[in-house]
């Protein structure tokens, strides 16, 4: 059996500017959040390309899988609401 000698798993997302949303970048191994935090302004913000960064441990990531396709986002296709095929847009209306 192979042992796991890496340091945990974070995932790295960065705001470009103040008002953007945080977009994910990479994952970095760190021991703790400072040096998450130190490893992934090092590596993804070398240029400035950032004003705030979140690191997220991997590990606290919750996620759906292909299998949970059926289960998890099925259910809204029944709800007429949630799709606006039966509006018809106003006449001259270029944006809404």
């Amino acid at each position: 059996m192979e042992q796991d000698n890496q340091l945990p798993l974070w995932e790295v997302f960065i705001q470009k500017n103040n008002g953007l949303p945080f977009k994910h970048e990479g994952s970095i191994h760190a021991s703790d959040a400072a040096m998450a935090l130190q490893n992934a302004r090092d590596i993804y913000t070398r240029r400035g390309e950032g004003r705030t960064i979140w690191v997220v441990p991997s590990s606290a990531i919750a996620a759906t899988t292909v299998e949970d396709e059926a289960e998890f986002f099925d259910p809204s296709d029944d709800k007429i609401y949630r799709h606006p095929t039966f509006y018809v847009m106003p006449e001259g209306a270029k944006q809404i």
